[in-house]
């Protein structure tokens, strides 16, 4: 994206009312955050207009933004979002019936708020939702604070843009009747058909929550789980805390170019997940989710994570999570080495 295509991007955003905000870390590099949705729409090096994100083409002009914004359909814009888990318990409004999906309105999009403290975004929404899968309804707010994450250095002769996330949940009272469950959900949007790499401390078990992944897209070794994101189709996999090391990585080309885009988050393996299949009953759930998404929903893949829920049995009514996203861009040689020193035991494959 040449930086008139980034201004008209912005300039379309504000037009359709949907509240940018381009800043600009130390190191030269840019975030542009979205109210609605609340969202780290965009990511880019200092010396290019490309982001590292997929991004809707819905709202790269000004005239489809608008009528997008104005739409009652999901506003899946892209980048980086929030939401809460477990999601059979809060996506399902004719639960429990599975047929009827939609993400609940009042946090995506929101109504968030948007304010900038030393130069980086700070969004906040307070808002009721119900859980059909509960029974119960939650007074919540959600803070996510954005600040600087230096490159890391892997390898010189790569472009970087880079941010860390500070996520915190607070219910507030009246709460709800026990038992309950509710946890963060952080996920990121990227082009579709790279591969994705997950370092592993020992053989991973890995559950296929819906869709059907081929065995030539999924590999698991004692300490990788590698999965090509490239499939028609929607499409899942959930892997729980135990063997996660805290960080995964996604590669994929971009022209003659390759990328890396890296996420380091926190792993408690005594933690509570809540985020289960939605045909099974409660159990252990998952820390670390990818989602392969080639439909009429777009095409894109995702890089998910859960933080340790929130739940009645525990009383705490409040919790943060911080995680760390690097990306870059360069040549595949490099791309590769970086990807070897940033996730241990990857990419010997990768960006090719």
């Amino acid at each position: 994206m040449e930086t008139a295509q980034l201004e008209l991007l912005v300039e379309s955003l504000d037009g359709a009312g949907l509240g940018p905000h381009l800043c600009v870390s130390p190191d030269g590099s840019r975030i542009l955050a979205l109210r609605h949705g609340g969202r780290i729409l965009g990511l880019f090096p200092s010396e290019c207009d490309r982001s590292f994100f997929w991004t809707n083409r819905a709202i790269s002009a000004g005239e489809t933004a608008r009528e997008w914004a104005a739409s009652r359909e999901w506003h899946n814009s892209g980048g980086d979002r929030t939401w809460l888990a477990p999601e059979v318990d809060f996506y399902f409004p004719d639960f429990p019936s599975l047929e009827k999906y939609r993400p609940p309105i009042e946090f995506d999009p929101g109504n968030y708020r948007l304010e900038v403290a030393g130069g980086f975004p700070i969004l906040s929404n307070r808002f009721t939702v119900r859980a059909p899968g509960q029974q119960r309804s939650f007074e919540c707010e959600v803070v996510k604070r954005v600040s600087a994450a230096p490159d890391p250095g892997p390898c010189d002769g790569l472009e970087y843009a880079g941010y860390t996330l500070t996520t915190s949940l607070r219910l507030l009272p009246p709460l709800p009747e026990a038992p309950w469950r509710v946890g963060l959900w952080n996920l990121l949007q990227m082009p579709h058909g790279g591969e994705l790499l997950v370092p592993t401390s020992s053989l991973a078990e890995v559950r296929v929550l819906f869709g059907s992944i081929g065995s030539d897209d999924l590999e698991i070794s004692a300490r990788m789980v590698r999965y090509r994101m490239r499939a028609q189709g929607n499409h899942k996999l959930g892997i729980g805390p135990a063997p996660l090391t805290g960080r995964a990585g996604y590669l994929y080309q971009e022209g003659g170019d390759a990328c890396l885009i890296a996420r380091n988050f926190h792993v408690d393996p005594a933690g509570e997940y809540v985020d289960i299949p939605w045909s099974e009953p409660p159990g252990p759930g998952a820390a670390f989710q990818a989602c392969n998404i080639d439909s009429d929903l777009g095409s894109f893949s995702e890089l998910e994570y859960h933080a340790p829920a929130l739940v009645s049995s525990s009383g705490a009514t409040f919790c943060e999570d911080s995680s760390v996203v690097w990306a870059f861009r360069g040549s595949p040689a490099l791309i590769r080495k970086a990807a070897t020193e940033l996730l241990p035991d990857g990419a010997q494959r990768g960006a090719q």
